[in-house]
C-alpha cells in the first residue's frame, strides 16, 4: 500500500507567519486540569519559506523532530501531575524477537520503539540520541488524534453525527466544492473534491495549501478549499487529502469553541494519563493543523494507543474506535486487507493504526491486546519497504502472545 505524505513540504511556510491567536491559556481551567499556552519561536519570522523539511539532511531533521516548538508556532498542553502508570511486564519477549526489533531499529533509523501488552511495557528502547523524556514529532499520526476529537465532539453533542453537512458547522464552505459533503465523508476522505497530494510537485495542492495568503477572520483551510473543484459525487471516491483533516480539525474547533490543543487536553491528554506535555503546531491564522504536527514523548504515543485500545470510554461514543479503525474504504485487490477508516489506516487481521512520514506510527492489535509505537527519522519521507518491515515486527510481537 502506498504510504502517503502529510503537509511537510509546507511546514516551513507554516512557520514563517507572524499572526497568532493571542493568549491561548485556558483562563478558568481548574488547578488539576491541563493548561494550554501559546508557543511562539522568536526566530520564525526569519525562516525561508522554500526551506522544506523534505530536503533537509538527516542530522538537521533529527534535531528538528525533537524540537519543533523552537521552529514553529503552536499550542502546548501541560498535563496534570499524575500520569498513567506503565508498569514493566514480567513477560519477556524472546531473544529472537528482541534481536529482530533491534535490527529493525538500526536499519530504519528508529529513535524509539515501545511495546505495550495489556497496558504493560514489554519493550522500550531508544536511538538517535532520543531519551524517554524527549518529545518527537508525529506528522500524520496527528490525523488519528483529530479523529478522536471528532468522536469526542459527537459524544458531547457538539456535533450531531457523521451525517451532519459540513456547511452546517462551517457556513463559509457554502458555495464551494464542499457543499453537500458530510462530516463523515470528510473523515473518510471521500468528499469527491479533486486534490493533488504530490510532494515532488511544488505546484501541488498540498505544497500550496498553507502558503495561501491568510484572509482576516477565515481559516487557511477554508481559504484554500474555495479554490478546489469537484471530480466525483460525494462518498464515491477516496483520495488522501491532508486539507480534509485540517478542515476536520476546524469542524471540531468551530463545534466545540476550543482549539484542538485545548480540546485534546480535556479529551485525550487528561483521560489517557499523559506524562509529558503535548505540542501542536498552528497555521498562519492561528488554528491548530489538524492533519499534522503534534509532538509527544514515545511513552505518551503509547499511552494514546492504549487509550484507543481500551475504547476511550466516556470520551467517544461506544464502539467509536472499532468503526474508526475499520475499513470504511476498502482498497480492494490492489491492496488486499488494507483500507481507510475515520483518519486511521486499516490493516489485515483487524489491526489498525496511525502513521506519518519519516517512520512515525502507532499500531493497535486488539486480538493481542497490543500497542506498538515507533518514532523514526527515515532517510526518505516514505518507504513501502520500511512499512512492510514494521508490520513484520508487529506480527512477530503479536505472535508471542498467542
Amino acid at each position: 500500500m502506498k504510504n502517503w505524505l502529510v503537509g511537510a513540504a509546507a511546514l516551513a511556510l507554516a512557520g514563517c507567519g507572524t499572526t497568532a491567536t493571542g493568549d491561548m491559556q485556558a483562563a478558568s481551567a481548574p488547578a488539576q486540569m491541563p493548561v494550554v499556552s501559546q508557543v511562539m519561536p522568536e526566530q520564525m519570522a526569519s525562516m525561508d519559506p522554500s526551506d522544506s523539511i523534505l530536503f533537509w539532511s538527516d542530522e538537521r531533521r533529527s534535531a528538528a523532530f525533537r524540537d519543533m516548538e523552537s521552529l514553529f508556532p503552536g499550542l502546548e498542553v501541560t498535563p496534570r501531575s499524575k500520569a498513567r502508570s506503565l508498569p514493566r511486564s514480567e513477560n519477556a519477549l524472546s531473544s529472537e524477537t528482541v534481536n529482530a526489533i533491534r535490527g529493525f531499529m538500526r536499519d530504519t533509523s528508529v529513535s524509539g520503539l515501545m511495546v505495550l501488552r495489556g497496558g504493560e511495557v514489554e519493550f522500550e528502547e531508544y536511538g538517535l540520541g532520543l531519551g524517554a523524556e524527549d518529545r518527537w514529532t508525529s506528522f500524520s499520526v496527528a490525523k488519528s488524534f483529530t479523529s478522536t476529537l471528532l468522536g469526542a465532539a459527537i459524544e458531547d453533542g457538539s456535533i450531531e453525527s457523521l451525517d451532519t453537512p459540513v456547511t452546517d458547522i462551517i457556513p463559509a464552505l457554502s458555495g464551494t466544492a464542499y457543499d453537500g459533503v458530510t462530516v463523515g465523508q470528510i473523515a473518510t476522505m471521500t468528499s469527491g473534491v479533486a486534490w493533488n497530494e504530490d510532494y515532488t510537485d511544488p505546484a501541488s495542492d498540498v505544497a500550496r495549501m498553507l502558503a495561501v495568503t491568510p484572509v482576516a477572520g477565515e481559516s487557511q483551510a477554508v481559504t484554500y478549499a474555495r479554490t478546489l473543484d469537484r471530480e466525483a459525487p460525494a462518498g464515491e471516491k477516496w483520495v488522501y487529502k491532508t486539507l480534509e483533516t485540517n478542515l476536520l480539525g476546524l469542524i471540531v474547533e468551530e463545534a466545540t469553541g476550543m482549539s484542538l490543543a485545548e480540546y485534546a487536553a480535556k479529551k485525550i491528554v487528561f483521560p489517557a494519563g499523559f506524562e509529558g506535555s503535548l505540542f501542536w503546531m498552528q497555521d498562519l491564522t492561528g488554528g491548530n493543523i489538524g492533519g499534522c504536527c503534534l509532538s509527544l514523548t514515545l511513552s505518551d504515543y503509547a499511552r494514546f494507543g492504549q487509550f484507543v485500545l481500551e475504547g476511550g470510554e466516556g470520551v467517544v461514543p461506544s464502539g467509536w474506535f472499532d468503526a474508526a479503525g475499520d475499513a470504511q474504504v476498502d482498497f480492494g485487490p490492489r491492496a488486499p486487507g488494507f483500507g481507510y477508516g475515520y483518519q486511521w489506516w486499516a490493516y489485515p487481521g483487524e489491526q489498525y493504526g496511525a502513521q506519518g512520514i519519516f517512520g512515525q506510527a502507532i499500531t493497535i492489535v486488539p486480538d493481542a491486546d497490543l500497542v506498538v509505537a515507533v518514532v523514526s527519522n527515515w532517510p526518505t519521507a516514505t518507504s513501502s519497504e520500511n512499512r512492510a518491515k514494521f508490520r513484520e515486527i508487529v506480527g512477530m510481537i503479536a505472535a508471542e502472545g498467542e
